[in-house]
This record gives structure tokens, C-alpha cells and sequence, in this order.
């Protein structure tokens, strides 16, 4: 079968962590949607409250093993690759998997209170409020500088780079126009290997209805493009039926930021095919 965008999907989050269905039902809509590289990614521990049920254990003995059943079933049919998406707070280590995604969720106070960048938006007020004395482009590149921190780590994927714009419809918190903010993304992309990483464009903010259009920004797009960069096409999927969601969305905006190509991630590697 020829490789496209559309026949990779590994964003994925299964009920290990917050993901409303099983591994075993996300593999089997994958393989019935004719996906041939399926990655689940579920989200690391982390040791913060809110995060209690909905992350992976720090135990992941039992995710290691459903992942390696699910890629027994469909040996010779689909490639199932074992990934992780590692929290700026996470406090297990991402080795020993075929990929790993790394984003940022939450800002924390000197105190050791979190902030969720994309739960709801009174946190994301309290956040502003608290930690930064109401000052929302400090907010922004407050994110924007733990993001740059986990880029440098060389994930496989650097998630969603701007997230902290999922509850900013009509600017509710800050201009997205604004030279801060605009300086403060691209010095976290400027801190990503455009070699060792790719960028994903994520439809996850869309298919939850916070937003219009995917993450990220076509300002940052058309940077990472400039680097020589690589970008791949993911759903951030909690549910079977969005692993493939607002792929021509993704595409259409990566050729608007001037790319042709988009990343296919095998267990040999990322490969490139036409977008």
C-alpha cells in the first residue's frame, strides 16, 4: 500500500490514561480504517493531582505488555509502534519506547501549585492571576519557555507547541498578534533540532471543539519550514473515531505554510511521503 499522511496515526491516548477506549478497540479502528503505522501514546505519570487517573501509572509494565499483544494480533497487517507523551512534570523517563511526544501542560508556582494550559479556563485565569500578577503575555511566555526546555530534549515529536492557545478563542487571554507573544513562540521553536524532531500539526483542539483550526499557528509553520524542518499530521485522538480527524484540514494548512511533504513515523524511522 502506498505510505501517505493519512495511513500514519500516533498521537493516540487509549483508557490507560484519559483516552475514552480500550488499546485493543483503538488498534482494531485503525486497522479498519486501512491505517498501517498506529502508535499509542498515552500520557506519562506525572505527580500532579489533577492528573490522578488520567495519566499512565508509574508502573508501566501492563502498558508495555497490551502494547506488545496488540502489536502481536496485527503483525504482517499494521505496524503498532509503542509511544509515550512525556509531560514537562512527568517523572518517569521516556527511554525504551519507539517514540516519545513531548509537550507542556501546566506552569507551576515556587509553592508547587499547577496550572493547566488547556483544562479549563478558570485555571488558565488563576494561572495568569497567581503566578504571573495578571499579566497574560508573561503567561504565554512563561509556557513558551518550558516548551522550549522539553524541545531541547529531542522528543521524537515536540506536542502541540501552542497549546496555551486552546482557551484563547477571540484572544480572551492574550493578543495572539503581539510581538511578545509571537518572539516567545519562535524562541521555543528556535530551541527544537529541525534534524532530530518533527513538528506536529494536531487536529486534537479542533475535534474537542475549542478550536477552528489546528495547532499549530501558520506563522510557526512557515518558521519550522524555513529551519528545514518536518512536520507530521496527527489527531491527538481519545476516541477511535478521531484517529484520522481534520487530516485534509492538517495537510491543506501545511501546504499553505509552503511544505509538500509530511512525515510517516515506521518502526524504521520517519519517513517522508507527498502531502
Amino acid at each position: 500500500m502506498k505510505k501517505t499522511p493519512w495511513c500514519c496515526s500516533v498521537h493516540t491516548h487509549a483508557d490507560f490514561c484519559d483516552g475514552r477506549d480500550s488499546l485493543a478497540a483503538m488498534a482494531e479502528a485503525a486497522n479498519a480504517q486501512n491505517i498501517q503505522y498506529f502508535g499509542i501514546s498515552c500520557h506519562a505519570h506525572t505527580p500532579i493531582p489533577n492528573d490522578d487517573g488520567l495519566v499512565l501509572s508509574r508502573d508501566m509494565t501492563a502498558y508495555r505488555a497490551a502494547i506488545a499483544g496488540v502489536r502481536a494480533q496485527y503483525a504482517g497487517r499494521m505496524e503498532v509502534l509503542a509511544g509515550i507523551e512525556w509531560d514537562s512534570w512527568s517523572d518517569v523517563t521516556p527511554e525504551g519506547f519507539d517514540y516519545w511526544i513531548g509537550s507542556v501542560h501546566y506552569q507551576r508556582s515556587p509553592e508547587g501549585v499547577y496550572y493547566s494550559m488547556d483544562w479549563k479556563e478558570e485555571q488558565l485565569a488563576a494561572c495568569r492571576d497567581e503566578l504571573f500578577g495578571g499579566d497574560a503575555l508573561a503567561m504565554a511566555e512563561g509556557y513558551f519557555r518550558a516548551v522550549g526546555a522539553v524541545a531541547e530534549k529531542k522528543p521524537t515529536i515536540l506536542g502541540h507547541i501552542d497549546l496555551i492557545t486552546k482557551l484563547n478563542a477571540g484572544n480572551r487571554f492574550f493578543d495572539e498578534e503581539s510581538p511578545r507573544y509571537r518572539a516567545a513562540a519562535l524562541e521555543a521553536l528556535h530551541r527544537t533540532d529541525p534534524n532530530g524532531t518533527l513538528l506536529e500539526i494536531n487536529t486534537g483542539g479542533v475535534s474537542r471543539g475549542y478550536r477552528t483550526a489546528p495547532y499549530p499557528a501558520l506563522f510557526l509553520l512557515q518558521e519550522w519550514r524555513a529551519m528545514g524542518g518536518r512536520v507530521i499530521l496527527t489527531a491527538d485522538a481519545h476516541r477511535k473515531e478521531q484517529l484520522l480527524f481534520g487530516y485534509d484540514q492538517a495537510a491543506e494548512l501545511a501546504r499553505t505554510a509552503g511544505f509538500t511533504e509530511a512525515a510517516v513515523l515506521t518502526a524504521a524511522g520517519a519517513e517522508s511521503c507527498p502531502l
